[in-house]
């Protein structure tokens, strides 16, 4: 893990690839606690609010270009690593994920082993590959793919 911080552009494919395939587009619904106002409306206690983490996501001022995939989106200028207050897939404020870190850990070693393992081969072309989501009630998968491991 010490060397996640050596390698920004991988830090940054990850999160581009949690963001672009928005896997729980919107969060678990939640009822408030208390009467809120929130930009001026009021909100009464006792209310069921569904958060929308796609709009977030997917935000064109934050993300330019969000319908495409692209890891810049978490680079700066100089290629280092750049933290963004929108990437919020697993969901924000007190409810949040509880095994986020042991997730973002997985994930980060999961692929650098592969990578470092294995040659990745698709059975199409990039081109020809659909990564359209397809909607599973609370959550929005990508089609299945097949590809070869092959061993380094």
């Amino acid at each position: 893990m010490q060397d996640r911080s050596h390698m920004p552009y991988t830090d940054a494919m990850i999160h581009e690839v949690q963001r672009f395939i928005d896997l729980i587009p919107t969060n678990l619904p939640h009822a408030v606690t208390c009467d809120t106002k929130f930009r001026n409306y009021l909100i009464p206690k006792g209310t069921t609010v569904i958060t929308s983490l796609s709009s977030v996501l997917h935000d064109s001022k934050e993300f330019p270009n969000p319908e495409i995939f692209d890891p810049g989106h978490f680079l700066d200028g100089n290629g280092n690593f750049k933290k963004s207050d929108y990437f919020m897939p697993f969901s924000t404020g007190k409810r949040i994920c509880a095994g986020e870190g042991l997730a973002r850990m997985e994930l980060f070693l999961f692929l650098t082993t592969i990578l470092q393992n294995f040659k990745l081969k698709s059975l199409h072309h990039p081109k020809d590959i659909d990564t359209t989501p397809v909607a599973n009630g609370l959550t929005s998968l990508p089609p299945p793919y097949k590809i070869c491991f092959i061993p380094v």
